[in-house]
């Protein structure tokens, strides 16, 4: 299957995505997009696969919408006479495997949205972060208005979609946008390391862990509750929770398959 303007490959547990057009700093195109959405449920569906990792190649992660090849917004991605966001939202955040953002270079607009779809963000220090939608007198449409309150509390989220401004990885780090801002040189090692060790877990225990939190962000503790139990006597099934008894009893380190 091919993918156009991104590189996909698989390593071990672990799928990346890579946007791939780094001479316009992987600023989206429609047919990127259609890629990174294919990539996502192809890696979703694939047993193998524990986690997902999304970076940019070259000196950028994404500089968002490429404006010199810009959809035509008055007859709206599905042509139907009006303006649809693509679906990408909906499927990366209906994925139960962990997502890692390795922001790279800089995550604007657009940009920073696919990273905001991300269940961790690791960032270089300097790399350059922002929302620059309402310079265009447009808002963001990409789940960005949903997920960045959500992130950084409502009075940051207003400074940061009002004013258009970027800041740095360091800066991320500091409100809580990224997990962690690490050296520029170390990014990639650090994302692998940080991929590995969610991979060595019992992938199914992760992602129902991330089911749950997700659900729970829109439910009451009750409902939360019951949900949680419910997985957890499913888990408590599970081949992976025996291996995990039996590698406690025999002081080894327990060897997971997965669903």
């Amino acid at each position: 299957m091919e993918y156009p303007d991104i590189i996909y490959g698989k390593e071990g547990h672990i799928a990346t995505i890579t946007l791939n057009r780094p001479e316009r700093m992987n600023a989206f195109s429609i047919v990127m997009i259609d890629s990174i959405q294919r990539a996502l449920q192809d890696a979703d569906a694939d047993d193998e696969i524990r986690v997902i990792v999304v970076t940019g190649a070259g000196r950028g992660f994404c500089a968002g919408l490429d404006l010199k090849e810009p959809p035509d917004f008055r007859r709206g991605f599905a042509g139907q006479g009006e303006v649809q966001a693509p679906p990408l939202p909906l499927i990366a955040l209906s994925i139960d495997k962990p997502i890692i953002a390795s922001i790279n270079g800089p995550a604007i607009g657009w940009g920073l949205e696919l990273a905001l779809l991300c269940d961790i963000r690791i960032a270089a220090e300097n790399a350059r972060i922002g929302d620059r939608h309402v310079n265009y007198s447009v808002i963001a449409d990409n789940g960005g208005l949903f997920l960045l309150p959500r992130l950084v509390g409502w009075a940051k989220a207003c400074e940061i979609s009002f004013t258009g401004q970027l800041m740095d990885g360091k800066e991320a780090e500091r409100i809580g946008l990224v997990n962690r801002a690490v050296p520029p040189e170390q990014l990639e090692a650090i994302t692998r390391e940080m991929g590995n060790t969610i991979a060595n877990q019992p992938p199914l225990a992760i992602q129902l862990t991330k089911r749950a939190m997700r659900d729970g962000l829109n439910s009451d503790l009750k409902t939360s509750q019951e949900c949680a139990i419910a997985l957890f006597r499913q888990l408590v099934g599970s081949e992976d929770f025996g291996e995990a008894m039996k590698a406690l009893v025999e002081g080894r380190e327990p060897h997971f398959k997965g669903p």
